[in-house]
């Protein structure tokens, strides 16, 4: 038997190999320090695990769920959006309960483009944006995102023909990989730039919660926004939900209706009790995001004060739990990540497995204590490669 060709179109799962090299040094009894994952490293608050006991006793929460999702979550999710953005949403038309937010990602192009339509991918970006195309049977073009352009795609630079056949584009701010935030005016020219080409806009607004500077804003927040685009909002950062796996789709009705009618045909909603965990942590106390923020801002501030001592240039992170770091002139992408988990037991995210303007680039997470961290950039600092590096991008 062989797998169909639209699995083995599939792109490799770039996040699985990581794991594998990482565990491969850690059978060899080697004490690795992964900054490579994505994984937040906190446990879920507490107030939120207490309410998934509780609602699991109930019986009632043992049948099937609404195909669409609990009311009462999706209520929750507009009062959040509302309390948190100044944003009205109507929760039956404008909410959708997604299996956590890479669902949605990779659901959505097939909701809306039909075979060899295209769509826009900034460029780096999370790899699974590519397997919602794949699946789609559609055909994408790539956005750099350059740092000259504070890692904002330039709709200027996409010419004519690609404006035309574009049907759908997807954004990520704050930005996993670069930590790079957006604008009011980014935004504001994202709205005209979909209206004037009839372009769908998904904002995966995965990192919301996490910003040092200011608070991230929302694309929904825009004049227009509703008009073009959903944004896509996961518990499993801000919450620490990572295994939860819920999250939510709010904005345009009718993209809204797209991924119900489809997740009509795949699930029936998620176990009820997941749900209303989900109320208590839109509803319940936000101080526990409030100390996860500081926390991080810490972790931020730590690796790169010990990074500046050793000579290794960052990219400043305004938003997300991660920093964008140069690699020197003298290796790749792939030959410094390759370097610093064999000489130094150290792992990072390769850059190009990001995209093609990945390159130059590490991704370094922000998922473990500060001495942690710092430990790891003294183990890089004895490779004696940073004392006169010069840096490609």
């Amino acid at each position: 038997m062989r797998f169909s060709k639209k699995l083995e179109n599939l792109p490799e799962q770039f996040f699985s190999k990581l794991v594998q090299n990482v565990n491969r040094k850690v059978a060899e009894g080697h004490d690795v320090i992964n900054l490579g994952q994505g994984n937040p490293d906190q446990p879920t608050p507490q107030n939120i695990v207490d309410a998934l006991k509780n609602a699991a006793d109930n019986a009632q929460n043992h049948k099937y769920s609404l195909f669409r999702g609990k009311v009462e979550l999706k209520e929750a999710a507009a009062h959040f959006y509302k309390k948190e953005y100044g944003v009205d949403l109507d929760p039956e038309k404008e909410i959708a309960i997604l299996f956590g937010t890479k669902t949605g990602l990779v659901e959505l192009p097939m909701c809306l483009l039909n075979p060899q339509e295209t769509m826009l991918l900034p460029d780096p970006g999370y790899p699974d944006y590519l397997s919602g195309a794949v699946l789609a049977d559609a055909k994408y073009k790539l956005m750099p995102l350059l740092e000259e352009n504070q890692f904002l795609p330039d709709y200027a630079q996409i010419d004519a023909a690609t404006r035309s056949d574009a049907k759908l584009m997807y954004l990520n701010y704050p930005n996993n990989p670069t930590g790079a935030t957006a604008t009011k005016q980014f935004f504001e020219d994202t709205v005209s730039f979909a209206q004037k080409n009839e372009i769908a806009v998904v904002h995966d607004f995965a990192y919301g919660a996490i910003g040092f500077s200011e608070k991230p804003i929302s694309f929904l927040e825009t004049e227009g926004a509703k008009e073009v685009g959903i944004e896509l909002y996961t518990l499993s950062k801000t919450y620490n939900m990572a295994g939860w796996r819920i999250g939510f789709a709010a904005g345009n009705e009718k993209m809204i209706e797209a991924i119900n009618l489809i997740q009509d045909h795949l699930y029936v909603s998620l176990f009820p009790a997941i749900q209303d965990a989900g109320i208590e942590a839109l509803l319940g106390s936000q101080q526990a995001v409030y100390e996860q923020n500081e926390r991080y801002e810490n972790r931020k501030n730590a690796f790169l004060a010990a990074c500046e001592k050793i000579g290794w240039e960052a990219v400043v992170p305004k938003g997300s739990f991660f920093a964008w770091m140069k690699v020197p002139q003298n290796f790749t992408s792939t030959s410094f990540t390759e370097l610093l988990l064999e000489k130094a037991n150290v792992a990072v995210a390769d850059g190009s497995g990001f995209g093609e303007y990945g390159e130059g680039y590490v991704r370094v997470g922000l998922l473990m204590d500060e001495d942690r961290l710092v430990e790891a950039v003294m183990r890089i600092e004895t490779l004696n490669i940073f004392k006169t590096a010069t840096y490609s991008r």
